[in-house]
């Protein structure tokens, strides 16, 4: 025989289900919230809504110069379907050793609005070679 409170525990466990999900929703939808974007976009994009950005592109054969004082790179980040698009990247830390012209980075921080150059806190490089089907012929 089916009792009334069996039904209750049910409601409260949908209950609790929801208001977790509600939570995980709004958590993930604020304000400080991470643009991904390409570099012609965030050229696009006004300066007030990259303070905290994440750009890909790849790294312009001219324009690499050291960070003084201290470890880091200050480069141009091409668009990789508009190369004609680049943007200016100041990153302070150690250099990934597959950082070199050409290559795929993205790289994470906020635009500075006096300067118009990204200023990174996070420069991550993609090695294709590790990510290419090698031919086994």
């Amino acid at each position: 025989m089916a009792t009334k409170g069996g039904k209750g525990i049910y409601i409260a466990a949908l209950a609790l289900f929801l208001g977790g999900v509600g939570y995980l929703v709004a958590s993930g939808v604020t304000k400080d919230s991470v643009y991904f974007l390409n570099v012609g976009e965030a050229l696009t994009t006004d300066a007030k809504d990259l303070k905290q950005a994440r750009l890909f592109g790849n790294v312009a054969a001219e324009g690499i110069e050291p960070v003084q004082p201290g470890p880091g790179v200050s480069f141009l980040l091409l668009d990789k379907d508009a190369p004609g698009k680049t943007l200016r990247v100041s990153y302070r830390g150690a250099v990934p050793d597959a950082f070199k012209p050409g290559a795929e980075v993205i790289v994470e921080g906020g635009l500075n609005r006096d300067s118009g150059v990204f200023q990174a806190s996070t420069l991550i490089t993609k090695c294709p070679s590790k990510y290419q089907k090698q031919n086994r012929g």
